[in-house]
């Protein structure tokens, strides 16, 4: 073949070599191949807009308040959860408790202040509520009558209005108590001395009874008695204590040079009003968080739109206001707030001579870390009008997610609602157990939950509860049943109690009543649905035993048939 080879073999070709070429050629493919799974990645990751939460099933509020993950919502119409859910019961703070044996030792070291009663054989002398004696005996009577709580602080008693009679305050916890939380209560005794000044106690009040002894908190003022270290008393400092006085006025600035040397921020429109109060809080802690980080005043609207998944007009109404849910006062003195009326009545008063300048943000994707620099008083975020790219909580998703946190600690339940709750446990003196009972429209649908309207009937409930619950046990039953007598059959072996049966809290002559009105200048506030489910919760989860629906009374699923894996995960 012209002197040539027909096939010359170069060594790449060679058998010798056929192994290493495959695993080259392997090696290429294998690299090509993660390139372009990278670049896919890369575009996938640039152009990804998750979808709205809200069209996703509805989870346990739970799960997502106690993931790492606080970006993504879920909508859920049960109660909300707040601050003080969280908090870890401080076992410590808690565990300094005032037992009799304290009151006799501070009665012998008073013993040099003040005689006993210097009655000197005179029965119908005026009582002196501050005398030593007096106070003794009235701390002593409440620490054996009310066997099932401990006490924490004693006010001095103040006069009555009868001469035999003097109020008292104190703080205290249930024994059994699973929240973080300390309660008020102030009552009047009646007092008898006998002929040879010996005192007795003859009653004892209903709780808020007292009410000459109820005073505004004062930092300042000395207690009766109390057994608290300086650091136990920091601990207590930080925990709601539910009956104290509330002063929820609306913040104001001090004067034009602090509100022009103010740095603010303000959310405005957006699709959020009008949903469900877990929804509302979950956007309103993104704006809270944001502020924090920027270390601005949020500017906050306190009208509230209510669902009407919480109304007995089955209607969204407005005019709520945010103080009847939550804790304004706590908030306030916690972080920097302004309600949105007065702010603009001072921006329209001083903007314009102090030059202040305002930056617009009309996209949720400009993060908080991008308005870090911005010099101008006052961030607008306005939000448009298409869902869900107008949510609140958008601006917390993405990156900001790990940057801002939503701070839990500044949200609080209202104290006035919690004050109903604390009255009911008081009623029942904290001694009784509870049972919620879910029936309604799940009861009615077969299909997805098909044993519970059975599960839940009296002659189940009496077969159920009784290895569970002993026999004539206080029972606080919270239910959707708009009937209650439908329960009467458990009266039979329980002492069995419903929220109606204390509607004197929040009826036309109740604390609770009053002081709404006053808030809301002086117009009566609607006791709505959405605060009767908040307490109705909160008494059932102050059960010694709390015995639930689901897992518990039937094996029907929370959230319908075959869904029961996915609820609890």
């Amino acid at each position: 073949m012209l002197g040539r080879p027909g096939l010359s073999r170069t060594g790449s070709f060679r058998p010798e070599n056929l192994g290493q070429n495959a695993l080259h050629m392997i090696g290429n493919l294998c690299f090509t191949i993660f390139v372009i799974g990278v670049l896919v990645f890369t575009i996938i990751a640039a152009t990804y807009e998750p979808e709205d939460p809200l069209f996703h099933p509805s989870t346990k509020l739970t799960t997502f308040l106690t993931s790492t993950s606080n970006a993504t919502f879920q909508s859920d119409n049960t109660v909300v959860k707040t601050g003080e859910d969280f908090m870890a019961a401080n076992q410590t703070a808690f565990a300094t408790f005032i037992n009799v044996t304290d009151v006799v030792e501070i009665k012998e070291e008073r013993t040099d202040q003040t005689s006993s009663s210097e009655c000197e054989g005179d029965s119908r002398k005026p009582l002196n509520c501050r005398d030593p004696e007096v106070f003794h005996l009235m701390m002593k009577e409440a620490i054996e009558r009310f066997k099932d709580i401990h006490f924490y602080r004693f006010g001095k008693p103040a006069p009555g209005p009868e001469e035999n009679t003097c109020d008292m305050a104190w703080r205290f916890r249930p024994k059994e108590g699973k929240t973080a939380a300390f309660y008020k209560d102030y009552r009047r005794f009646v007092i008898n001395r006998s002929e040879n000044c010996t005192l007795s106690v003859l009653s004892i009040g209903d709780y808020h009874s007292g009410v000459n002894a109820r005073k505004r908190k004062n930092k300042n003022q000395k207690p009766g008695f109390e057994k608290t270290s300086g650091r136990q008393e920091q601990v207590v400092a930080a925990l709601p204590v539910v009956g104290e006085t509330v002063n929820d006025l609306l913040p104001v600035v001090e004067s034009e040079n602090a509100f022009s040397h103010g740095k603010y921020l303000i959310y405005v429109g957006g699709g959020d009003r009008c949903k469900s109060m877990n929804h509302y809080l979950w956007s309103f802690l993104c704006a809270l968080g944001e502020a924090q980080y920027l270390n601005r005043t949020l500017v906050m609207d306190l009208k509230l739109c209510l669902s009407s998944i919480y109304t007995s007009s089955n209607q969204d109404e407005e005019g709520k206001d945010f103080r009847f849910y939550f804790d304004f006062e706590h908030l306030k003195e916690a972080a920097s707030v302004l309600d949105h009326e007065q702010f603009w009545q001072d921006w329209n008063k001083w903007q314009k001579k102090d030059g202040l300048s305002l930056h617009l943000v009309e996209d949720f994707r400009v993060t908080p870390m991008k308005l870090s620099e911005v010099k101008d008083s006052l961030i607008m975020r306005k939000f448009g009008l298409v869902e869900p790219d107008n949510y609140w909580y958008r601006v917390c998703e993405g990156e900001t997610e790990s940057v801002v946190q939503r701070p839990w600690h500044l949200v609080w339940k209202s104290r006035r609602l919690m004050d109903i709750v604390s009255a009911i446990a008081s009623k029942l003196n904290w001694d009784y157990d509870s049972v919620h009972i879910v029936r309604g429209e799940k009861a009615r649908n077969r299909d997805l939950w098909p044993n519970l309207a059975q599960d839940t009937s009296p002659d189940a409930l009496i077969s159920t509860l009784q290895n569970k619950i002993e026999d004539g046990r206080n029972v606080y039953i919270a239910t959707n049943e708009p009937d209650t007598s439908f329960f009467d059959p458990l009266k039979d072996k329980y002492s069995t109690h419903f929220l109606d049966e204390y509607k004197d809290l929040w009826d036309e002559n109740s604390e609770w009543y009053s002081e709404t009105k006053n808030v809301n200048n002086g117009v009566p506030v609607e006791f709505d649905g959405y605060m009767r489910v908040s307490v109705d919760t909160e008494v059932l989860l102050r059960g010694k035993k709390q015995i639930e629906t689901f897992n518990e009374l039937t094996n029907d699923c929370k959230d319908g048939i075959n869904t029961c894996n996915t609820a609890s995960s």
